[in-house]
């Protein structure tokens, strides 16, 4: 009796236990539910007779199982049963006893499910049995005559079952069990080493009230399940919604970046936000509004490889060295537009329109004939009216001829270029009178070029008199720069 008391101790403990673990998020759809039952099957009798006697049984049973969140569940059952056990044995006298019994009970029961379509169940408790062993004639017994024994007693019961669901609510029962007397009397005999019991196989039918339904199968019941058509297999949280493991709003399954960070913003797939499209997330990109299809750094940022501070897709001067002032375009600025940039122009304050060396510095019409390079197509080549002329005169000077014709034999290299030759004057004249005059001496340099065998339609010739000085009319040099032929190559 120790031993059965420890063993049932030991499962009653371990049942518990194993309720008590929420190792797994499946449901077991026998959770908060009272079950009706109603079993019936055989009886075979272990007593003193050494026959071992078939019987009948019947029994209905009222269970409740806690609410759990596990594969497992565990409950209260309660039971009554009423049937006979059967003993015979021809050495004994009489011969067979058959006894009526009647169970009253309770006890504690742990289901466990496998793959949600098997519930295999272990059952504990004890009970109160009546019986009435009588013999063949249907007589009482002697024993029982005599008053050795009530008739009643409590029993220890065990149980291992399993139940097949085929309807959310409806569930076919297997089990076998025993049932142990604490006595010796239930064949009306007290001769054996050790006390009477009984087994029983049962069969029967299950009905679960207060079911609580899974529709998609993922383990969360319907009436809490925020996600009631989650696709079956996947793993899914306390609410029934799929894993969302970086919490960004697409579940895992479906989520092609899970290490997103928390709070940044993600697309369908789960990635996150590159709005500019330049291979950097929102939530790092310092520069989100680049351009599409420009090349990014780490950052986001257009590559400023002159660093600058104009992105390199801008930039039109893109090896500008550090330190330099720019302009808007990446460009080193250029505060006298002679085309030489500040940081390398050695005279600043060059007048606008007038030509400047490589230093900024302005190159004077002398200077500039000396260095006679060919004319490209618009290039312009000026010359001084005071070399070539004498003061109020528009006769070209015979001694400059050697320079005009390092012009000639380019007209002629190119025979289908086309020139014109512009005059200029001071103010030292009228308006009127400096128009004329500058146009004579224009043509005084196209006659010499025609002479020579150009072709008088290539050349045009216009006077501009005083308009468009270079220079300060109110300084000899000034007025000296003003006085110019200027001959440009059209094409």
């Amino acid at each position: 009796m120790k031993k059965l008391t420890v063993s049932i101790t030991f499962i009653l403990i371990f049942a518990a236990n194993i309720y008590s673990q929420e190792n797994t998020q499946r449901y077991n759809p026998f959770s908060g539910t009272i079950v009706f039952s109603f079993d019936g099957g055989a009886t075979l009798a272990g007593t003193d007779y050494s026959g071992l006697g078939v019987d009948y049984l019947g029994r209905a049973s009222l269970e409740y199982f806690f609410p759990a969140w596990a594969q497992s569940g565990f409950g209260l059952r309660l039971f009554g049963s009423a049937g006979f056990i059967l003993g015979n044995d021809p050495s004994i006298d009489p011969s067979t006893f058959h006894s009526k019994i009647n169970t009253f009970g309770g006890g504690v029961v742990f289901t466990y499910s496998i793959r949600e379509k098997i519930f295999p169940y272990l059952y504990a408790g004890i009970s109160h049995l009546s019986f009435d062993p009588k013999g063949e004639d249907g007589m009482s017994l002697p024993n029982k005559i005599a008053g050795k024994y009530h008739g009643s007693e409590t029993n220890y019961n065990m149980e291992l079952g399993v139940r097949y669901p085929f309807t959310p609510n409806l569930s076919l029962d297997f089990n076998t069990g025993i049932q142990l007397s604490t006595n010796d009397w239930l064949d009306d005999k007290a001769t054996g080493v050790g006390n009477d019991f009984f087994l029983t196989i049962l069969g029967g039918i299950s009905y679960s009230f207060l079911t609580k339904f899974d529709s998609d199968g993922d383990g969360v019941i319907d009436s809490k399940d925020a996600c009631p058509n989650t696709q079956r297999g996947l793993k899914v949280d306390e609410f029934g919604c799929p894993i969302d493991s970086d919490h960004d709003g697409v579940a895992d399954y479906l989520d092609e970046c899970p290490d997103t960070p928390h709070n940044v913003h993600v697309d369908e797939n789960g990635c996150p936000l590159d709005s500019d499209e330049d291979g950097v997330p929102d939530y790092t990109d310092i520069c989100p509004e680049t351009p599409k299809r420009i090349e990014v750094d780490a950052l986001g940022c257009p590559y400023d490889l002159d660093a600058d501070g104009v992105p390199d897709y801008l930039d039109k001067c893109p090896d500008t060295p550090s330190d330099v002032e720019i302009d808007k375009n990446g460009c080193p600025v250029d505060s006298d537009l002679d085309g030489v940039p500040d940081y390398l122009d050695q005279c600043p304050g060059t007048l606008p329109g007038l030509q400047v060396d490589e230093n900024g510095c302005e190159i004077n019409i002398e200077q500039q004939e000396e260095a006679f390079v060919e004319p490209n197509p618009n290039d312009k080549i000026t010359l001084s009216a005071s070399t070539y002329f004498d003061p109020d005169n528009t006769k070209l000077k015979s001694n400059e001829f050697p320079k005009l014709e390092k012009i000639l034999a380019v007209m002629k290299k190119y025979p289908i270029s086309r020139w014109s030759i512009e005059g200029y004057t001071d103010s030292s004249q009228t308006e009127s009178g400096s128009l004329q005059f500058s146009k004579l001496r224009a043509e005084s340099i196209a006659n010499f070029f025609i002479s020579h065998g150009v072709p008088a339609v290539r050349i045009t010739t216009e006077g501009f008199g005083m308009t468009d000085p270079v220079a300060d009319n109110q300084t000899p040099e000034g007025r000296t720069m003003n006085n110019r032929i200027v001959i440009i190559r059209l094409n």
